[in-house]
Formats: structure tokens, C-alpha cells, sequence
């Protein structure tokens, strides 16, 4: 497979999803950053990630602390790297059905319901936003690209990725680091929770309708039919995998 760098229309999406570590759990927080941007695909398959510097500026951790991150996610198959000139570290394919441990005696129907009540309230809210907001040329063509990538996926585990990318891409555009930060947590979760559970090409069909209505209101600043129109679509993923997932 041939790297590549990561696309400039994602460089909004690497800003939304790493951000400066605080606090004691630096190693942690790097390999919890680093591993939901190759889950979302913000970082794909073949594409090598920016270098040591500019990763531990990014993150505001050492260099020692970023390459014990990258090594952890070696050892879990994320990522590989080779040494010398033209070397670097490249992000390989994850497996679809890769999630962390789940805790024993977890109540996943509490878990769904929990995050889909917030998921209702950021997601449609994001979309409201993003309509109302005077939106830049760049941010449109982010928004158009991610909606042609999701139409364009390949495969169930490439659908979900481009499909977690696109509402990422939403709440990047409005502008705020709160929003972005808890967009990507939501995204995260449901790209996990959706993994396990059957590519149903009916709710796709539906749920590309609705993608496509989503962006084009907020391209066309109708603020009240983008969020009505991602409430429904939070809803209904949250009703699949209440009613798929024990």
C-alpha cells in the first residue's frame, strides 16, 4: 500500500480531533486521541501520520511520551513504521470489529440510552448551527466532500467511517472547540456501538437521503429543516441499536 499524507480538506477534522493533552494521563490521552482518528478515518489506511515534532506540539506532550502512544498502537496493529530515509509511521487497516474491553456487568441499554439522549441534543443543535453560520468556502467544499466520500464508501467499515467524518465535519464548521470535542466523543461511541451490529442496506438507503437533506440545508442556511431532519436521523440509528443491541 502507498502512503500518502493526509488530505488538506481533512486538516479541520485532525484539528477537531487532537487536541493538547492536559492533566497526569498523557500517555493515555495520546493513544486515546491517536486511536479514534484512525477509527473515524480521519487518518486512513496508507496515510502516514505527521511527524514526532509535530505530533507532541499538537498534543503538548515529549517526544518520549508520543513515541510510547505510537508504539502501543503498533502493538494493537493500528499503525507501522519503518526506519530511514523515507520512513515514518503509517496507519494500517483496522479491523471492522475492533472495540476496547467493555467492562463485565455493563447495562448496554443504559449505555445506548445515555448516549442517545446526548446525541439528540448536540447533533441536531450542531446542525442548526452550522446552517446559521456564514460559512466559508473551505467549509462548504469540507462538507461537500466528506457527503461524496460517504456515497462513495466501499464497504460497511469504510461507510461508517466516512458517515462519522461527515457529522464531525458538521460540528467542526461552527466554530467551536467544545462542540467539536463533543461531537468526536459521540462519534467515537456510536462508530463502536454500530460495528456490532448488521450493515442493514435499508437504513442505509435512508440514512444517505437524510445525510444528503442535512447538508444541503445547512449549505442553504435552512436552519430549522437541518435539525429537524438530524433529530430524526439521531433517532433512528438510536432506535437500531436499542433494539439490535443487548
Amino acid at each position: 500500500m502507498t502512503s500518502s499524507t493526509t488530505g488538506a480538506v481533512d486538516s479541520p477534522l485532525v484539528d477537531a480531533v487532537l487536541r493538547p493533552v492536559r492533566g497526569h494521563m498523557a500517555f493515555e490521552s495520546c493513544v486515546e486521541q491517536l486511536g479514534s482518528a484512525i477509527q473515524l478515518g480521519i487518518f486512513r489506511p496508507g496515510d502516514r501520520l505527521p511527524s514526532e515534532r509535530e505530533l507532541a506540539e499538537r498534543l503538548n506532550v515529549s517526544r518520549a511520551t508520543l513515541r510510547e502512544a505510537i508504539s502501543a498502537l503498533r502493538a494493537a496493529g493500528f499503525v507501522s513504521t519503518t526506519r530511514g530515509r523515507g520512513g515514518g509511521t503509517v496507519v494500517e487497516s483496522v479491523a471492522a470489529d475492533w472495540r476496547p474491553d467493555q467492562p463485565t456487568g455493563i447495562d448496554r441499554q443504559a449505555e445506548i440510552e445515555d448516549l442517545s439522549v446526548f446525541r439528540a441534543v448536540i447533533e441536531p443543535g450542531a446542525a442548526f448551527l452550522a446552517a446559521q453560520s456564514d460559512l466559508s468556502a473551505d467549509q462548504r467544499l469540507l462538507l461537500q466532500t466528506c457527503l461524496r466520500e460517504l456515497a462513495a464508501a466501499g464497504s460497511p467499515a469504510e461507510y461508517r467511517q466516512a458517515d462519522a467524518r461527515l457529522h464531525l465535519a458538521i460540528a467542526t464548521v461552527c466554530g467551536s472547540e467544545t462542540l467539536s470535542t463533543a461531537c468526536n466523543t459521540v462519534q467515537v461511541k456510536v462508530h463502536q456501538l454500530l460495528a456490532e451490529i448488521p450493515f442493514l442496506p435499508k437504513n442505509i438507503v435512508s440514512s444517505e437521503e437524510q445525510h444528503r437533506i442535512i447538508v444541503q440545508a445547512i449549505l442553504d442556511g435552512d436552519a430549522d429543516r437541518a435539525r429537524f431532519v438530524m433529530h430524526d436521523h439521531c433517532a433512528a440509528t438510536a432506535a437500531l441499536l436499542k433494539g439490535l443491541l443487548k
